[in-house]
């Protein structure tokens, strides 16, 4: 392809975005096909010929985009968004074009330099102390492994990547029954196994960690022998919004020498709100790692995901490692893959210099604020509708409900107001019942398209029932 083609199809591919956009309300939420009907399209060998960009695009059209459960659609409940802002993907046409390979200074300084003020922009914004430094990562699964692999080597002294962990001892991990899988599989890929992560009952309005089973199971490890490394808190899980009230996690970490990580991937986008800050926030700063995802709530394109350290150096101490091919001489400065597991490193800074330019914070805030509070309106519809039960009461704006009828009717509700296409769903479970979740959050959506939900769910239910 030469340039001006290039330029060319640039400009159709953005004529086609807008219209995408500007008409997704029209378009079925969920993909609607069946397995294996977008693979059965695709000759089952490469062309050994070019074959031009007009036959590509009319192709894409005809296979792919049936086949595409659109992400961006203002009614898509399902989950949890992972929003794109118009500004945030003007900035990824143009990291895609520049190209760059960001993972030490020298080889993107600009990436590099704007990535630390960014990470600062975020902290100021969501109210956390100017001690906190920090790096953004591809996901929070990513984060969350960078902190195990750190709570290992630290429960370890630091032998754990030198010696392997055979002789060390059972390390043990702890965080509440509502954490995300992430947090297992992190677990896992340390080596520490899923039988040595302690996971806590939890308690009270928020489904928090009950602190004192948490204190008996420290307890109990360490007169076992085994060797308490860390606890995991969450601000937002992703099942019912459960969150830990931190100050006392905090505590027990404190008397017990352990390292915290804090996983707020989703729900910690609404921090940037002060009035959520005593709720959920309260005694954040005491963390030795936090995490949480623009590419969720706040719009910037999928991937990008912040953690926040109270003191990078333990972190550094677990993943840095420098062959003098990766050395830089001269000037003392950073090098963000030696905060993060993968080497190479893309220029996501840029989407959120992008974005918070945009709207600045307090535009952001308008849209958070606004779905909370059509989540906790939709909720009372649902309430009031004929047998239908509110499982958990809004967190933020997650919430999840039951229709009339055992586990199996749950899911047939699910699956039919998904196949209706005008909104999407999914379920969960919840003290061992089958519930379905509601979540707000699509960056574009209005108080019309989230009340839409109620009538649609009434429709589809009187439809089955």
């Amino acid at each position: 392809m030469e340039w001006d083609e290039f330029a060319h199809w640039g400009k159709h591919i953005s004529d086609w975005a807008a219209e995408y956009h500007k008409t997704l309300r029209d378009r079925p939420v969920r993909a609607q096909t069946a397995p294996g009907k977008i693979a059965a399209q695709l000759p089952t060998a490469p062309p050994e010929s070019a074959e031009a960009m007009d036959a590509i695009m009319a192709d894409f059209e005809r296979i792919v985009m049936p086949g595409i459960t659109h992400w961006q659609h203002p009614r898509f409940f399902a989950y949890f968004p992972a929003n794109a802002a118009p500004p945030s993907m003007l900035a990824e046409m143009l990291v895609t074009t520049i190209a760059a390979q960001c993972m030490l200074w020298q080889t993107s300084p600009a990436a590099t330099e704007v990535e630390g003020v960014m990470v600062d922009w975020l902290r100021q914004a969501l109210g956390l102390g100017a001690g906190f430094s920090g790096v953004i990562q591809d996901s929070a699964s990513s984060a969350t492994l960078s902190a195990v692999l750190t709570m290992r080597e630290r429960a370890t002294g630091w032998r754990g990547n030198r010696e392997g962990l055979s002789g060390q001892g059972a390390l043990r991990i702890y965080c509440s029954d509502q954490v995300h899988s992430s947090i297992d599989r992190a677990c896992w890929v340390a080596g520490i196994g899923q039988d040595n992560l302690v996971k806590i009952s939890t308690t009270g309005p928020r489904h928090g960690i009950d602190m004192e089973v948490l204190r008996r199971a420290i307890a109990s490890d360490r007169a076992a022998g085994h060797i308490p490394a860390g606890i995991i808190a969450v601000t937002g899980a992703t099942g019912i919004g459960a969150s830990d009230i931190l100050g006392p996690v905090l505590q027990v970490a404190r008397d017990e020498d352990l390292y915290t990580h804090l996983d707020a991937a989703w729900a910690g986008a609404a921090m940037i709100c002060p009035e959520f800050r005593n709720d959920f926030w309260a005694d954040v700063d005491g963390f030795d790692s936090i995490v949480f995802n623009p590419h969720k709530w706040l719009g910037a394109q999928f991937d990008c995901s912040v953690q926040f350290l109270r003191d990078p150096q333990a972190q550094l101490n677990t993943l840095k490692i420098e062959p003098e091919y990766l050395k830089t001489s001269g000037a003392k400065v950073t090098n963000f893959s030696e905060w993060t597991i993968p080497l190479g490193r893309r220029f996501r800074a840029l989407k959120i210099w992008f974005l918070l330019r945009a709207y600045g914070v307090e535009g952001l805030r308008g849209r958070i604020r606004n779905h909370v509070t059509w989540a906790g309106e939709l909720c009372e519809r649902i309430r009031a509708l004929d047998g239908f039960e509110i499982v958990t009461e809004p967190i933020l704006s997650l919430f999840s409900f039951r229709c009339p009828g055992d586990d199996a009717t749950q899911q047939r509700l699910v699956d039919a107001l998904n196949d209706d296409g005008r909104i999407y769903l999914t379920q969960g479970m919840h003290k061992g019942r089958k519930i379905i979740r509601f979540s707000v959050g699509q960056f574009d959506c209005t108080r019309d398209d989230v009340m839409m939900a109620a009538q649609v769910i009434d429709e589809v239910w009187k439809e089955i029932a």
